[in-house]
């Protein structure tokens, strides 16, 4: 009996180490791929703490992760079907068992990248996050993609030549009927007279010549959160990002219909900008304007109506506006900054504070003030009055900068204008027009830029 018990402690503590090895070892909660212009994202969430290795490998170019603690799982094994064949920095995924601790990831590259790597705590509704993003290894320049994207015609405006297209083909044809000579008429020819001279033809019409452009408008569009950042979650589950995203573009559209006016997006698809990231990329273009598109949330889905915020060189306006800044000012943790890589710009955001003027603000209520009397034409107001808190997204010290919150989107009814394509298009005329007024008052400074922009 002795001898059998013994055994069995002996075969216990032989697979302990197994054991031990199996529970130790972190499960992944899910995997996520964000892929843009500016940089591609990878996620891998996980129950556990997650420590990596990586190197890259050129000739073709690769980035190789070893993922110590973990085994190969088929959640794991879903980032291969994650990356699609447009992604701009990701040919293909491998994913195998490097060791029986260690998974090895091989991210083929499409270009030579500059990869970071790092790990987010645990925050809002995600648990442990390993982030692999991979940026360019030169930066997109801002004023590269400005130019991009003027030049790239709008929605409206290919509907808008279409249709002139169209118009343009259907008069030609009824003037050829209406110039092309009728049948002789079978009567007597009447006797012989003087013909009246013709008259000279007219000159071909000739294209008009565009006007040189002395002062382009820039103006910077920050549709809020993305990527890992949602934002704020409607009741059906309409989320920030999508809604505000989509009120950008058309803005975007709108504003350039103005040739002199030039728009720069921090984001125009779902990925996460930093929130210095966001204020350096419309100093890049010398924005005369930074508006900040959001849709936020309350505790209880009574509350509604749209408010427009700028810079505080205090204490905030009310609770309310306090709590809106310190919340906006949290989405660096839910969407995920590299610290150690944001150190340098985070020290260079604390001087911008610092340098934050007096006019900056002024100017900046002046145009939330223009904004806030249009959006009040089109819904119910949360504020009758622009408020000011410590917003990290407003401070550029030398561009007027407002932040918008469209409508909340914990409130049911809310929620559903703010899907609504017709109510989106009237919220887009309202900011556009608080623009333009805000402009007729204040012209921007004379700060010379080329007409080629």
């Amino acid at each position: 009996m002795k001898r059998r018990t013994s055994l069995g402690l002996l075969a216990l503590l032989l697979k302990a180490p197994d054991t031990l090895a199996a529970g130790s070892q972190a499960s992944i909660v899910a995997v996520r791929v964000w892929p843009a212009t500016d940089y591609t994202r990878v996620t891998i969430e996980s129950d556990r703490p997650l420590a990596a290795k990586h190197f890259l490998v050129d000739s073709p170019h690769r980035l190789v992760i070893d993922i110590d603690g973990l085994s190969l799982s088929p959640g794991l094994r879903e980032l291969i079907g994650k990356v699609k064949a447009d992604d701009p920095y990701i040919a293909g995924v491998r994913v195998g068992q490097n060791t029986p601790t260690v998974v090895r990831i091989v991210l083929d590259l499409k270009q030579a990248a500059a990869p970071q790597i790092f790990t987010l705590a645990p925050v809002a509704a995600y648990q442990h996050r390993l982030v692999f993003d991979l940026h360019p290894k030169v930066e997109t320049d801002p004023l590269v993609t400005l130019v991009q994207d003027h030049d790239k015609p709008p929605a409206a405006a290919r509907r808008a030549e279409a249709a002139a297209s169209a118009v343009n083909d259907a008069l030609e044809e009824l003037i050829q009927k209406i110039e092309r000579p009728a049948p002789p008429a079978a009567v007597p020819a009447p006797p012989p007279v003087a013909a009246a001279p013709k008259p000279a033809p007219a000159p071909d019409p000739k294209p008009p010549t565009a006007a040189a452009v002395d002062r382009l408008i820039v103006i910077a569009l920050d549709p809020g959160h993305g990527g890992e950042d949602p934002g704020a979650v409607g009741p059906s589950g309409l989320k920030e990002k999508d809604v505000v995203l989509a009120v950008g573009l058309k803005l975007r559209e709108r504003l350039q219909t103005n040739p002199n006016i030039r728009v720069l997006m921090t984001r125009d698809a779902d990925f996460f900008v930093p929130l210095q990231d966001r204020v350096r990329k419309a100093r890049r273009v010398q924005a005369d304007l930074f508006v900040s598109i959001h849709a936020d949330a309350f505790f209880t889905p009574q509350a509604r109506g749209a408010s427009v915020f700028v810079l505080s060189d205090g204490a905030a306006t009310s609770a309310a506006a306090r709590w809106m800044a310190n919340k906006e000012n949290a989405a660096d943790m839910v969407g995920g900054v590299n610290v150690g890589a944001a150190t340098k710009d985070a020290n260079v955001l604390r001087a911008l504070l610092d340098m934050s003027t007096t006019a900056q603000i002024k100017d900046s209520l002046k145009l939330g003030g223009e904004v806030l009397g249009q959006i009040g034409k089109i819904g119910k107001l949360h504020k009758p009055r622009v408020e000011q808190a410590g917003f990290a997204v407003l401070k550029a010290p030398d561009i007027p900068s407002i932040l918008v919150e469209t409508a909340f989107i914990s409130n049911p009814e809310e929620e559903k204008k703010l899907r609504d394509p017709d109510y989106q298009d009237r919220l887009v005329d309202a900011l556009a027009s608080g623009i333009a007024k805000y402009f007729a008052k204040n012209p921007p400074m004379a700060r010379k830029r080329s007409a080629t922009l």
